[in-house]
């Protein structure tokens, strides 16, 4: 008998779990945290990119871990390439920063990356997808991609981009792109 009402008291207690989880609106937010929120709201809005888009970059360069150098020396949060924060920097007319800086500080990362993204969605015609995967692949190859029709810049066809990791890059992306956006009614 005893067996049986902690049996009983455990599935109250699960049913009241999951009743208040699912009934709290911003559960969803517990397992898709967005971190950095003021200096990608800033930097999104100054350089006019949606925030969703710089956080899902983020989420799937590093997810929100600063201090990072990838294999290929991409550094930060957002994974910049040396030449191209380098380059960024000068672009941009940003105040000149060690590339330690680049590597350890979020803001200065999140504010090359986010202007970076601006330049690829223009040079990439206004195509955020195109553009997505030339932060993965490099504006040249994905401009090549286009201009042979070996891809046409779709997701609907992003089985078509040559290199596998692009691809992946991409619909992950999306990927969290669609659930920042379902989850968060603002940024």
């Amino acid at each position: 008998m005893r067996w049986l009402r902690k049996k009983r008291v455990l599935l109250l207690l699960l049913i009241s779990f999951l009743s208040l989880l699912f009934l709290t609106s911003n559960w969803m937010s517990l397992l898709y945290p967005i971190h950095y929120k003021d200096e990608i709201r800033k930097h999104a809005s100054y350089y006019d990119v949606d925030p969703f888009l710089v956080a899902s970059i983020i989420r799937v360069e590093t997810n929100f871990k600063p201090g990072k150098e990838s294999k290929k020396g991409a550094l930060g949060i957002m994974q910049l390439m040396p030449d191209t924060a380098n380059w960024a920097m000068e672009m941009a007319k940003l105040p000149a920063s060690s590339l330690d800086n680049v590597k350890h500080e979020v803001d200065v990362n999140i504010q090359l990356g986010t202007w970076y993204i601006k330049n690829l969605y223009q040079q990439m015609d206004g195509n955020p997808i195109a553009a997505i995967a030339a932060y993965n692949a490099g504006p040249g190859n994905v401009k090549n991609w286009i201009s042979k029709g070996t891809w046409d810049g779709s997701y609907e066809n992003v089985k078509s981009i040559p290199f596998g990791e692009t691809r992946h890059y991409v619909q992950r992306v999306i990927y969290y792109y669609n659930q920042y956006t379902s989850i968060y009614d603002e940024f």
